[in-house]
């Protein structure tokens, strides 16, 4: 299990950053896309399970978001769904249910002090704000095409910040001691939060059109 836990982490964070340089909408993005995404889907399950074993709760909610965000990214730029749109129903409730779980371990979390509550209010909120992105798909229909890729760029970018704030920072201390510099591993969870900045801001202020 934790051998594919790693294949699918390297393969995530490899593919996730070829998808963010690669020409938007253009071959070398899908296909990297794609990889990305069942790479974290691999490393996400075989995450969640192995933290239940433990049990590790912070790490289940982690592996259970990212698999909701990758999956719902996924689909809103592949799926067109026909009459009401069940899939996406049921990933609204599955969303609204990893969020209640995370705020409620990060309350427990507050009493226990065990120092992981703040990641479990920020797991927590983003599940809320995506199943209620959910919502308004479902009440909406068929979204305009600028909200549907910023949908898609925010779930990935933000799957993608899990897995690298994970390996730089969760699996500091595996780190040779040298690069154990902590702005240095700072650094790639950070530039991936301005990326997806950068993009929505592309996206939703700009008449930036992706490759045909």
């Amino acid at each position: 299990m934790i051998l594919l836990h790693i294949i699918g982490g390297l393969l995530g964070l490899t593919s996730g950053a070829v998808a963010l340089s690669a020409g938007k909408g253009g071959k070398l993005h899908r296909k990297s896309g794609l990889v990305f995404v069942y790479a974290m889907m691999l490393m996400s399950v075989s995450g969640a399970v192995m933290a239940a074993l433990k049990p590790e709760r912070i790490s289940v909610i982690a592996g259970m978001l990212t698999l909701y965000l990758v999956t719902t990214a996924l689909l809103t730029v592949r799926r067109r769904a026909q009459g009401f749109d069940w899939f996406t129903a049921s990933t609204m409730f599955f969303g609204l249910i990893v969020g209640l779980l995370s705020i409620t371990f990060a309350i427990q979390g507050l009493n226990d002090n065990d120092g992981l509550a703040p990641m479990g209010f920020i797991f927590g909120v983003v599940a809320l704000l995506a199943a209620l992105g959910d919502a308004r798909m479902l009440l909406a229909r068929n979204l305009q095409w600028t909200q549907r890729i910023a949908r898609h760029l925010w779930r990935m970018c933000f799957a993608l910040w899990i897995a690298a704030a994970s390996f730089f920072l969760g699996q500091s201390d595996e780190f040779p001691e040298a690069l154990r510099v902590m702005p240095l591993l700072c650094t790639p969870v950070l530039l991936v939060l301005l990326l997806m900045f950068y993009w929505l801001a592309r996206v939703l202020f700009t008449q930036w059109q992706p490759r045909s």
